[in-house]
């Protein structure tokens, strides 16, 4: 077990030496500097919450056909996980949205931009094509990422724009570590790799998912801002 985990451990090192660039671009990202300086009013903050319930809405299902496929632990045990965590964040993010007045009619009306959606359309590709190992790395590398900027966020409404706590729930709830999450995605890439699943494919898995994040940021940065 040991050995298998030298080499789970060496893969990740080489995943977050691959993203480190996408990664930096992520975290300094300008939106967040916007969002801090109150360049963002709150007209503009509805367009984060019309992609995020698009994406989430679109990822219940694809983490949904995740847990069909791989049914067996240890992939059972971390989609499992995962799915209650996004269940978790589409109400926390109604609360976001109730907080900001949109209405339900309003939100389903919202018209997504293309490149904020390309991450839940690679996800939807990787439920239906990709294997259990590739998902876990893609998640284990694009999560720090994203609960980072979630945490950023919530400070920043929260100071600067008057949310209270209830609010922003959905960004508290992604910049809190989940117990075990780590565990359970290592277990599964090892596992894949044990079945013949490429190390090649798990950094690509997490190489276009990261890119899909940090495209998300650009199309919301430049509608926002404007």
């Amino acid at each position: 077990m040991q050995r298998e985990m030298q080499r789970v451990d060496s893969l990740l090192g080489e995943v977050r030496d691959l993203l480190r660039p996408l990664e930096k671009k992520i975290l300094g990202h300008p939106y967040l500097a916007d969002l801090e300086e109150k360049k963002i009013g709150r007209e503009g903050l509805k367009y984060f919450a019309g992609e995020q319930h698009r994406i989430i809405t679109s990822d219940l299902r694809s983490v949904g056909l995740l847990l069909s496929r791989h049914g067996l632990p240890p992939g059972r045990d971390f989609f499992w996980m995962v799915l209650q965590g996004e269940t978790e964040a589409l109400k926390a993010l109604g609360r976001f949205v109730s907080a900001l007045g949109v209405s339900e009619e309003e939100l389903m009306a919202y018209e997504p931009l293309l490149e904020a959606q390309a991450y839940k359309a690679y996800m939807a590709w990787l439920s239906l094509y990709g294997s259990a190992a590739e998902v876990a790395g893609a998640f284990l590398a694009n999560f720090p990422a994203w609960g980072a900027n979630c945490g950023r966020m919530r400070k920043a409404l929260m100071e600067g724009y008057g949310f209270k706590d209830q609010d922003l729930s959905f960004f508290e709830l992604f910049s809190t570590p989940v117990a075990d999450f780590e565990e359970k995605a290592r277990l599964v890439i090892d596992a894949g790799i044990s079945q013949g699943v490429e190390p090649k494919a798990i950094k690509e898995a997490a190489r276009m998912l990261q890119g899909y994040e940090l495209m998300f940021w650009d199309a919301l940065h430049r509608i926002s801002s404007r």
